[in-house]
């Protein structure tokens, strides 16, 4: 958690919005988002920036629960205390089905390539539904 100078407990505002509808307004302590070269890790007091978001889980601490999400792309901005994340899927972890997840990845991986372009296709449908599996794993 963290505090102020003067004792109050500092909080993210955090946004998330898909182009179907705003996912999740909420306060936290503690954003992890992935990003296209790594995961970044924000907290209060977080330097300004914008980034581009990767594939993967994105962990909201709120509080003592921790609230998990596959999102699919997009962008992150932080400014001041403020979190907005704007990203083409957001799904929530308990939402995703292990076995759904598995049929992506077979579909993704049988799929044949023919050309850079096709590669490409091919590889970011293996990446995100690698995601969403390692996603519905963890959670049981």
């Amino acid at each position: 958690m963290s505090i102020d100078a003067t004792g109050a407990v500092r909080v993210l505002e955090v946004s998330v919005v898909t182009p179907e509808a705003s996912v999740l307004e909420t306060p936290a302590q503690f954003v992890a988002l992935p990003l296209f070269d790594g995961e970044l890790g924000i907290a209060p007091g977080h330097a300004p920036m914008i980034g581009r978001l990767g594939y993967g889980e994105m962990r909201v601490t709120e509080g003592d629960r921790v609230r998990k999400f596959f999102v699919e792309g997009g962008f992150v901005q932080v400014t001041g205390n403020n979190v907005s994340v704007l990203t083409n899927r957001a799904i929530p972890a308990e939402q995703i089905e292990l076995d759904k997840a598995e049929e992506l990845l077979a579909a993704a991986l049988s799929r044949p390539a023919r050309g850079e372009d096709e590669l490409a296709i091919r590889d970011r449908n293996v990446a995100q539904a690698r995601a969403q599996r390692r996603i519905a794993f963890a959670r049981g």
